[in-house]
C-alpha cells in the first residue's frame, strides 16, 4: 500500500504542478517544459530514468518505464496531460495558478484536470522506490503536452514518433473515472470510463455575392450560413445505444432497482434521477455550433462566412455523422473537419476493468462501480493507433456537494486533501496488481 508520504507528496505534487503556468491557448500557444522538468526531475527521484521528448521547442512530454515482476505480462499504460486550459484571475476567489492549500482543498487550474492524477502517479511510483514494490507488469509513464487542443504535440507526436517506448502496453489508464457520483439518494457512483465519442471539429464556408447591403441579395453568404447553423443547432440526433452505454444503463437500472427497458430509454433515464446525467450525453451524436465569423461593415454584405461546430459522434457513428452535415448544410455551404479523432469503446468484461473495479471497492467499500462512455476525448485517442486500449481510471473520492463535471475548464477548479489521498491509495492498488 502507498505509505504516508506518498499521501503529503501528492497534495504538495499537485499545488507545485498547479503553480506552473502551462496554459494552452491552442495554436500551439503553450510551454509545458517546466512542468514536464518537474515530473521527470521526482521520477528520477525515484530511481527511473525519464526521456523528456518534443515536437516543438518548449512542448515537451515525459516518458518512463517502470520494470513488472512478471516479464510475461503484457505492459500498462498510465498518463496524464501537463497543460490546462485559460483561466481568468478576475473570475476566481483565489488566483488560478496559486496552488493554494485552504481548508483540506487544494485550488487552481489543472486541479481535477488533471493535475492531481499527474501527482498521483508520481507519488505512487515514488512510494515504490521507497518500499521496494515492483507492480506486476511493466507500468509506462507518460505525461503529455498538448491533449487541451489537437494532441499534435502530445500524445499524437509519441504515437507516430516514439512508438517502441510503449512497446508491449495492451491497455492504458488516464482520465476520466472513478469520481465519486453521488445520485441524491444516498448511492455513491463510480463511474469508469469505457469508450469516447469521437471528435468533430468543424469548419462550416458560406460563400455568396459581395454587394451593398441597402440592395436586394438572394446570394447572402451570412444568411445562408445562418440558416445552415439553425438547422444543425435545431436537429434532433436519433438514439444509438452502443455496448458501454447498454452496459451503463444496465447497471445503473439494477442499481436503482427499475427494469431495464431500452425499448424506451427515455422513460428508464426519468427513472435513474441524477445519474442518468451519466449516460444522457452519450446516447446519440451532437453538433454543437460554438463559432460564427461574418463581415466587416454594417453596410457590407461579404462574400463569404464562417462558423465553427463542436462535433461528436458515437463509435461506429461516423458515417452517419458526416451523412447528416451533409444533409444539414446543404448545397450552399461547404464542411470540413479542421480536428478529428476516433471514437473509442472498451470491453466491461476484460481483467483490466475487474481490476479497476476491485482496486475502488477496497477503499469505498460502499460504492457502485459502473461503467459509462465519456461524452469529450482525452489522449486515450492517440494512444489506440499504438493497440492500446484506453480506459478512463483517474480515482478520487468526493463529497456530495462537489459537482466534479462543473470544475472541469471551469471557475473555482479544485480538488479535496482527502480525494487525493483516496485517488493515491486506489491508483497504487491498480497499478500493482492489475
Amino acid at each position: 500500500m502507498a505509505d504516508a508520504r506518498a499521501l503529503d507528496e501528492v497534495v504538495h505534487f499537485t499545488s507545485g504542478l498547479i503553480r506552473i503556468d502551462t496554459t494552452n491557448r491552442g495554436g500551439g500557444d503553450c510551454r509545458e517544459r517546466p512542468a514536464a522538468e518537474y515530473a521527470a526531475e521526482r521520477l528520477a527521484g525515484a530511481g527511473l530514468e525519464p526521456l523528456l521528448l518534443e515536437r516543438t521547442r518548449g512542448r515537451t512530454n515525459v516518458v518512463a518505464r517502470v520494470g513488472g515482476s512478471d516479464p510475461s505480462a503484457p505492459a500498462l499504460l498510465v498518463h496524464g496531460h501537463l497543460d490546462v486550459v485559460p483561466a481568468r484571475a478576475a473570475d476566481w476567489s483565489v488566483h488560478p495558478f496559486s496552488g493554494e492549500v485552504r481548508d483540506g482543498v487544494v485550488w487552481g487550474r489543472g486541479a481535477v484536470d488533471m493535475k492531481n492524477m499527474d501527482a498521483m502517479i508520481l507519488a505512487v511510483v515514488r512510494s515504490w522506490a521507497r518500499q521496494g514494490v515492483r507492480p506486476r507488469r511493466d507500468v509506462v509513464i507518460a505525461f503529455t503536452a498538448d491533449e487541451e487542443a489537437s494532441a499534435e504535440d502530445g500524445s499524437g507526436f509519441l504515437a507516430e514518433e516514439h512508438a517502441g517506448l510503449f512497446e508491449g502496453c495492451t491497455e492504458g489508464v488516464g482520465e476520466s473515472g472513478a469520481f465519486t457520483f453521488h445520485d441524491g439518494a444516498g448511492r455513491q457512483i463510480y463511474p469508469i470510463a469505457a469508450g469516447e465519442r469521437g471528435t468533430a471539429w468543424l469548419k462550416l464556408t458560406a460563400r455568396g455575392r459581395a454587394g451593398h447591403g441597402s440592395r436586394v441579395n438572394r446570394e447572402n453568404a451570412v444568411t445562408r450560413l445562418a440558416a445552415a447553423v439553425a438547422r444543425i443547432g435545431a436537429h434532433e440526433w436519433p438514439l444509438r445505444l452502443t455496448p458501454t452505454v447498454r452496459a451503463a444503463l444496465t447497471e445503473l437500472a439494477a442499481l436503482h432497482g427499475v427494469d431495464t427497458d431500452l425499448r424506451d430509454v427515455d422513460a428508464l433515464l426519468d427513472k435513474l434521477g441524477p445519474a442518468a446525467r451519466l449516460v444522457e450525453a452519450t446516447l446519440r451524436n451532437s453538433a454543437n455550433p460554438t463559432m460564427f465569423d461574418a463581415g466587416y461593415k454594417v453596410n457590407v454584405i461579404p462574400g463569404e462566412a464562417v462558423a465553427h461546430v463542436d462535433g461528436r459522434y458515437l463509435p461506429g457513428g461516423e458515417e452517419e455523422f458526416r451523412a447528416t452535415l451533409d444533409r444539414l448544410t446543404g448545397p450552399d455551404v461547404d464542411w470540413e473537419f479542421v480536428h478529428r479523432e476516433v471514437a473509442l469503446q472498451a470491453p466491461v468484461d476484460a481483467p483490466a476493468f475487474a481490476a479497476m473495479r476491485a482496486a475502488v471497492e477496497e477503499f469505498a467499500p460502499e460504492g457502485h462501480v459502473v461503467p459509462y462512455c465519456m461524452a469529450g476525448g482525452t489522449d486515450a485517442k492517440q494512444f489506440s493507433r499504438l493497440g492500446i486500449t484506453g480506459y478512463g481510471f483517474s480515482p478520487l473520492k468526493l463529497p456530495e456537494d462537489f459537482d466534479y463535471h462543473a470544475l472541469f475548464h471551469g471557475v473555482d477548479e479544485r480538488v479535496p486533501v482527502e480525494a487525493l489521498h483516496f485517488g493515491v491509495r486506489v491508483l497504487d492498488r491498480f497499478l500493482r496488481t492489475a
